[in-house]
């Protein structure tokens, strides 16, 4: 069966798009057996270009069906079947977002019909829909309307299966989706997993961890697993007896816990990410007149500015913090000479390898990057998704130092530390979590950041 649609949207940034209007049409290969065609309220601004070619405006929209009122329907109208579409990826995309605004995972397999038309109609002029449409003859109405785009992706699609007599090049773009199928011993497993995010772990016939994972996607993820033919999924397949998972809502939880328990576990497949995330670390060393800027492999009595996944890169940082803040190059790891070092003799260091610049002034620069690498604020929380609609997850920080996570639904759950405490599932810090979090909190990867006081949280 296929379900074959066509979606419009509001227009705007990556992902931020809303739907204005969809048709679905399923098909069984022959001809239409359900249809489902509705205006659909964004609850967000279209723009203005958009509105130009669809003629769809805000005013159309104002007593549309939002979103999640028709959700249920398009799940109804597209259960197992293809999704086709003209450029599925985008339309694909769309659904696939607006599903995950509601918390839900939407998961369909897809074709195609531009790349579909480009293997069965080669060398035609362009693959657009209108101009396809119209060298081919099919007759196409309400051109950038959902209901109109979609009846002509029938007829287009249906004139493909013809074309495509054999179906052998509509099986190989399916196979091309599908990769490897399942086996079947694994199914009634794969079966049990949610497509949501969090953590799995495989266990052996003896109910030893073998491998410890996160996904935002833990079904799909698992199921890569038993499908892929690389060395790791190939020992996963052989050992593998049965899987626990536990879902986060936060994939920054999900990959805060992973972390610790590979550590805690030491599973025999996590092998690349049994001791450290960020393995190459940048600290000072205090023991010297002049502290001394260190590049090394990270330990555990040590604190570091900031951690690395590679040497490499962790040198080009330390090199461009140098250049930048006019450290000298003898007091520290790369220590090139034991006169004017390499930075002095290009005016990119104050002189403290001939003593032109004191102890106390070059510390004090060199403590600066301390405090500009450090959280925010010394207690906070970050609030993320959770596992459920209505539920929040928060990443709490304590005195600069992250202390674990938890769940909560109502506000008073969280508004003082008691209670904070009280919910917390504890983790123990480490330079990995800094380097999560801190990575998080860089790119705006949360709902809000709350600094704490012992007041009650009412913002949050």
């Amino acid at each position: 069966m296929y379900a074959i649609l066509d979606i419009e949207t509001t227009g705007g940034k990556y992902n931020e798009e809303g739907i204005t209007e969809i048709a679905i049409y399923r098909h069984n290969g022959r001809n239409v057996t359900d249809q489902f065609i509705t205006l659909v309220n964004p609850e967000r601004t279209i723009q203005p270009f958009v509105e130009k070619l669809t003629g769809i405006n805000a005013k159309m929209l104002r007593n549309a069906p939002r979103f999640f009122e028709v959700a249920k329907r398009i799940i109804e109208i597209t259960e197992n079947c293809l999704i086709v579409a003209h450029n599925a990826d985008f339309d694909y995309r769309i659904l696939r977002t607006e599903f995950k605004r509601l918390g839900f995972s939407f998961e369909r397999d897809s074709i195609c019909t531009v790349s579909l038309s480009q293997v069965l109609l080669p060398d035609l002029e362009s693959y657009k829909l209108g101009k396809l449409s119209r060298s081919l003859g099919i007759p196409i109405s309400d051109r950038h309307r959902a209901h109109g785009d979609a009846l002509a992706t029938v007829k287009l699609f249906e004139l493909l299966l013809e074309k495509d007599s054999s179906k052998q090049i509509l099986k190989s773009q399916i196979k091309a989706i599908h990769t490897h199928q399942v086996p079947s011993k694994y199914l009634s497993v794969i079966e049990q997993l949610p497509p949501a995010t969090g953590v799995y772990y495989l266990h052996n016939a003896v109910g030893d961890i073998i491998y410890i994972g996160k996904s935002k996607n833990i079904q799909k993820r698992v199921r890569a697993h038993l499908t892929a033919n690389d060395r790791k999924s190939q020992k996963i397949q052989k050992k593998l007896h049965k899987i626990n998972f536990e879902t986060t809502g936060s994939e920054l939880i999900a990959l805060l816990k992973e972390q610790h328990e590979i550590k805690k576990n030491q599973p025999q497949i996590n092998k690349d990410g049994r001791y450290r995330l960020y393995p190459m670390g940048i600290r000072i060393d205090r023991k010297s007149d002049y502290h001394q800027l260190v590049l090394e492999q990270v330990r555990n009595h040590n604190d570091y500015i900031a951690v690395f996944r590679n040497g490499q890169v962790a040198k080009n940082i330390m090199l461009k913090w140098m250049k930048t803040h006019q450290f000298c190059h003898k007091h520290s790891s790369l220590k090139d000479s034991d006169g004017a070092c390499y930075g002095y003799k290009n005016n990119q260091c104050k002189g403290a390898c001939l003593c032109d610049e004191s102890p106390q002034t070059y510390n004090e620069r060199l403590l600066q990057l301390i405090y500009k690498k450090k959280y925010p604020h010394d207690d906070f929380l970050m609030i993320e998704s959770g596992r459920k609609e209505g539920e929040y997850s928060f990443v709490y920080i304590e005195d600069q130092s992250f202390k674990g996570y938890g769940f909560y639904e109502l506000n008073h759950q969280i508004n003082c530390k008691k209670k904070i405490h009280n919910r917390i599932i504890p983790i123990e810090d480490n330079t990995d979590c800094r380097a999560l979090i801190l990575s998080h909190i860089k790119h705006n990867k949360y709902r809000k950041l709350i600094p704490l006081i012992e007041t009650e949280l009412s913002s949050s």
